[in-house]
């Protein structure tokens, strides 16, 4: 049996406080992907399908998915200054989001109430990755899909250049993005074959994981 090596065990890591400011202004000059990725998802669901972001930030996902039906959607995230965020933008923007703080491997929801999940860019911030898809098993229907959207750790210089190049961001933060990828991001985040390891070790019954430019993304079906 192949051993798979693991990441050093770490503590949840919340993006609060100024640097959560910085983080929603850089990626607010992505708009057009949050935008995107929602009209994907939004064409891809029931009309009242009840939906849970895990570790939406700024909320500009589940914001941007509120306008194009009638939804519920929730957004869970760990961060206090994230939940305040993006309530306010969720307010500004004239739709109904329900965000609220806890952590992805202890959620505060019943059990069997989401038909979707999305987890986005966040993964490899959690302290516990299995237990957190356990818990995103446990919440969704019956019938029900998650999807993960994250970074592959074996992304090369050159693809995440490109990655980070097809962002639309500023001179400046295109730059120092870059320098975050290469440096912190892409050291946590997780490969293929860890993914494979965790959602066994979870128990997902079925899924399937396709390498999407410098990431991934997981499908886990309940």
């Amino acid at each position: 049996m192949t051993t798979i090596a693991m990441p050093k065990p770490h503590a949840d890591r919340p993006i609060k406080g100024l640097v959560a400011k910085w983080y929603a202004s850089n990626t607010a000059e992505m708009m057009k992907e949050y935008v995107d990725l929602a009209r994907r998802i939004a064409g891809e669901l029931a009309p009242t399908s009840s939906v849970l972001e895990v570790a939406p930030g700024p909320g500009y996902f589940a914001i941007e998915l509120a306008k194009l039906g009638r939804f519920s959607i929730t957004g869970l995230d760990l961060s206090p200054t994230f939940v305040k965020m993006a309530s306010q933008k969720a307010v500004e923007a004239g739709v109904n989001v329900n965000f609220i703080q806890g952590s992805a491997s202890n959620m505060p929801l019943p059990k069997e109430s989401f038909d979707f999940l999305l987890c986005r860019a966040a993964f490899k911030n959690f302290a516990d990755p299995v237990g957190a898809l356990r818990e995103m098993c446990r919440v969704l229907k019956p019938g029900g899909r998650a999807l993960i959207i994250d970074l592959n750790h074996d992304a090369s210089p050159d693809e995440t250049d490109r990655g980070v190049d097809g962002m639309g961001l500023s001179g400046f933060n295109k730059a120092l993005t870059k320098l975050i990828f290469r440096h912190f991001l892409l050291r946590s985040a997780y490969t293929r074959a860890q993914f494979e390891h965790m959602l066994a070790q979870a128990n997902c019954s079925r899924f399937e994981i396709s390498e999407q430019g410098i990431g991934f993304e997981v499908s886990i079906w309940k």
